[in-house]
């Protein structure tokens, strides 16, 4: 019987094995007649794609810190400004890096970098790329698709007759409600009293 399940296990392997290759054959076949026709929107092989995280690595600097940045400023006042360092060398006492970098799905990647050099406990100087301002920062992050003016959700005086007007009369009067209890003037103890 054992010979058996073997010619059985054998045949079942082989099958499987010709049909993975047929899907791999059809796969490349139906990616070779889709690809001469241009616009990668068209193409059905490219209308799933698998998920990319999104990357953020290191501190965003703004434009509004970096121009709150003055030579001889101490380095406390510096971190107090623009955070930790990313990169801080022992090598390089007297200078801190700050680089930013994002990555993500459907845009390019954008690396900032701004790097601080001291003599001693002050600023000497800092260069680096151009910083965008934190809404310039935050309007190119918003990928979002927009959908258009947020409507008012709000009625109007004339809204809120209308409405009213068209309210059925109820015959139910109304519940009263019971009279509050009078507030306590002390309140029990929290804890038991010592015995």
């Amino acid at each position: 019987m054992s010979a058996l399940s073997a010619k059985y296990r054998y045949r079942i392997q082989t099958a499987l094995t010709v049909l993975a290759c047929a899907g791999l054959t059809a796969c490349g076949s139906f990616k070779g007649m889709t690809s001469g026709l241009g616009d990668s929107k068209i193409n059905p092989v490219n209308w799933i794609t698998p998920y990319r995280i999104e990357v953020v690595q290191g501190n965003f600097v703004s434009k509004e810190q970096v121009e709150a940045l003055k030579p001889g400023m101490p380095r406390a006042q510096v971190r107090d400004v623009l955070g930790t360092p990313l990169m801080a060398s022992v090598f390089h006492a007297d200078r801190w890096d700050y680089v930013f970098t994002l990555k993500r799905q459907g845009a390019e990647p954008q690396a900032l970098r701004l790097t601080v050099f001291f003599k001693g406990d002050a600023l000497d100087r800092f260069e680096g790329d151009e910083m965008p301002s934190e809404s310039d920062f935050v309007a190119r992050l918003d990928s979002r698709r927009k959908l258009g003016k947020v409507p008012v959700l709000e009625l109007t005086p004339e809204q809120l007759e209308a409405s009213d007007k068209k309210k059925p009369a109820s015959n139910v009067a109304p519940v009263a409600t019971p009279p509050a209890a009078p507030s306590a003037s002390s309140y029990p103890p929290l804890e038991s009293p010592a015995r």
